[in-house]
């Protein structure tokens, strides 16, 4: 492998040196001084620069390239090298004047990819003098030794492996612990044992490809790798080598940047950073459009016949629970291709009704609480519909919220009345918490750490093994309700009059106030939600859904289309692009993207003709919003229960509109 083509003894500078001399170029392609190329003329041959025309000398002068302007042509270099082209690197290093790498690095590429340790080893004694640091000689040394010892042994050398490790490795009293870890693998029985407990690749061009990368990049002291076990910095600087794929790495930069500003980004970062950039488009810049995202409305769920308090999709995203003052949860089927939703099953009997629901972690229970009044907690099989537990300590009690244990094993319930227990599947009492009034709970990933907001304004961390406890959020006004993201490291809290704040957890600071809902003393239930929790809804007592971005303090869509109150809203955890909210109107709205017609298809339609006619409200559901004639805004674009219609608002007046029968 080759920096520079078939060059093989190359002296030069590290980088361009655009007023050299003029230099040589063999006709064997080695490489050329930095400087301005001879002149050649039609028959190929050089010329003599003071031979040539005074006119044809200056088009022959070069540019005085920037620094910037040479880390690009580099750059270009690497990359075309990576895909082989060598001819085409010659080509540009010896038209620009400029080094792809040090001729001391080239060498060292070479001997480590061919394996020849030994004069790698040397190689290094060349580079030394322009490393960061003299001492980074050490850990590359042992880097490649480490290398070599495994080959070794790969080999069956055990002798000699054990050479390298004695008399070698051991002498640079370097990372012991390691040096203790690779002496067990002298123990290893055959070449997939040691490939396996050395979680290496194996002898060849993969293995060391990988180690001049480690070689050229930053190694990591923070939870180092098996073979990164060393500081974070370059062992080589890049003016010497390149890191690896650099190129390669800076556009993957710019896309996640662009996707991380794009407000509607909610689909999964292709390739990642380890990936290619195949699914991306490097000639325009990244834009979502607000289609895409959950702003409009799929499906309306009317068979609630009282307020709808509570919603919460289940872990895998295939079921939706929906409770309500009428006493009654609903359980519905999630169709993951269609994201439309059927009812499956309704669990009665809640005789306060339903303010809140919690999914075991493995979607098997369901667990339903009741308001202020409610004394009761009802444990139900989903799969079965059957009632598992009905708990009730004491008919005083107000067991208004709950929260499972990560194990599936436990849950966590209390209310306002001072009541804080933790109770097994069936029940029983396990340990309680005396005195502390709880307004909302939740369970961190440990197991052991229990979140709860009481009425002093704050939200405590309590500890059921140890009976410790310890402050971690206080806010100013009465928290309404919290919940907490999967990492287990932020809080979206609903602040009574204030809104909506993000908490960190962990450096227990107020990140950011989300602005537009309206917040007042009723419980409102927001959510994480999106690809990689990157968005938050909320409801709010003004009738809408707010969605902010997480790192925006102002709403990037306001839904319309409830008449009362929301309640809560949910996010599918697997389906980024599926909303759920729950109001006192009595319904549930799912809202999903904007269905694939668009305004361009539309009035293509109507300049054919196509004949509109009179439907009633039963055959389709308008928004009812005012257009303007002959436009068909995305809003308006909803699914009906039977045939789809695509829905027109002919006047502000709800009952007079005009629908396109969608076939």
């Amino acid at each position: 492998m080759q920096a520079n083509g078939a060059a093989q003894n190359r002296e030069s500078d590290v980088s361009c040196r655009n007023g050299a001399p003029n230099g040589e170029s063999s006709s064997s392609g080695a490489a050329h001084s930095n400087g301005p190329l001879p002149a050649v003329n039609n028959g190929g041959s050089a010329v003599n620069n003071g031979a040539a025309s005074e006119g044809a000398a200056g088009a022959r002068k070069k540019k005085h390239l920037s620094q910037s302007e040479e880390d690009v042509i580099r750059l270009i270099g690497q990359h075309l090298h990576d895909l082989g082209l060598n001819q085409t690197v010659d080509l540009l290093m010896k038209e620009s004047g400029c080094r792809l790498e040090h001729a001391s690095a080239t060498k060292f590429r070479n001997h480590v990819l061919d394996g020849e340790w030994d004069k790698a080893d040397s190689d290094l004694n060349e580079l030394k003098a322009l490393m960061h640091s003299p001492s980074a000689v050490v850990r590359m040394k042992f880097l490649l030794l480490q290398q070599k010892y495994l080959e070794f042994l790969e080999d069956g050398k055990v002798l000699e492996a054990l050479q390298v490790l004695r008399a070698e490795l051991t002498p640079l009293k370097f990372n012991t612990e390691r040096i203790h870890i690779l002496s067990g693998y002298l123990m290893c029985s055959h070449a997939e044992d040691l490939r396996a407990k050395a979680e290496w690749e194996g002898k060849g061009l993969a293995s060391r490809t990988k180690l001049l990368d480690r070689l050229q990049s930053e190694c990591s002291l923070s939870n180092p790798a098996p073979f990164q076990p060393f500081a974070s910095f370059p062992y080589l600087p890049p003016s010497v080598m390149l890191p690896p794929r650099r190129l390669h790495t800076l556009l993957k930069q710019a896309v996640e940047l662009q996707r991380e500003h794009c407000l509607y980004h909610n689909t999964k970062l292709d390739g990642g950073l380890d990936g290619g950039l195949d699914s991306v488009s490097l000639l325009l810049d990244h834009s979502c459009s607000r289609k895409q995202f959950p702003c409009y409305t799929q499906q309306i769920l009317t068979e609630h016949c009282n307020e709808v308090w509570f919603c919460k999709f289940s872990n895998n995203g295939t079921k939706l629970a929906t409770g309500s003052k009428d006493t009654t949860v609903i359980v519905w089927q999630v169709n993951m291709e269609t994201q439309q939703l059927k009812q499956i099953r309704t669990l009665e009997g809640h005789a306060y009704g339903v303010s809140y629901l919690t999914w075991s972690p493995d979607d098997t229970y369901l667990i339903a609480c009741g308001p202020d009044d409610c004394s009761e907690l009802w444990l139900w099989n989903v799969q079965t519909g059957e009632l598992r537990t009905k708990m009730s300590q004491s008919h005083e009690d107000s067991l208004t919220c709950v929260a499972w244990n990560p194990d599936g094993k436990r849950f966590v319930t209390g209310g306002q009345r001072g009541q804080f227990y933790q109770c097994d599947l069936d029940g029983n009492l396990l340990d309680s918490w005396e005195g502390v009034r709880v307004q909302c709970l939740g369970c961190l990933s440990d197991g052991r750490t229990v979140l709860a907001s009481d009425t002093h304004q704050r939200i405590r961390g309590y500890n059921f093994e140890d009976l410790t406890d310890r402050n971690i959020v206080q806010e100013d006004h009465p928290i309404m309700s919290f919940t907490i993201s999967k990492t287990g490291s932020l809080a979206l809290l609903n602040v009574a009059t204030q809104g909506v704040h993000l908490w960190d957890l962990q450096d227990r600071v107020l990140v950011r106030k989300y602005q537009g809902v309206t917040q007042g003393f009723y419980t409102i239930h927001s959510c994480f939600g999106g690809h990689n929790e990157d968005f938050i809804a909320s409801g709010s007592e003004d009738h809408k859904v707010y969605i902010w971005h997480r790192r925006s303090e102002l709403p990037i869509a306001e839904l319309t289309g409830h008449t009362r109150t929301v309640n809560c809203v949910s996010w599918n955890p697997i389906l980024p692009g599926l909303l759920a909210s729950a109001s006192d109107d009595g319904t549930v709205r799912i809202w999903g993207p904007a269905p694939f017609l668009d305004v361009e298809e539309v009035e293509g339609f109507g300049n054919a003709s196509v004949n509109i006619s009179e439907c009633s409200r039963s055959e389709c559901v308008c928004r009812g919003e005012q257009v303007t004639a002959g436009r068909f805004p995305d809003s308006s674009i909803l699914f009906g229960s039977g045939p789809k219609f695509a829905c027109f608002v002919g006047c502000k007046e709800m009952d007079s509109k005009r629908c396109w029968p969608w076939t």
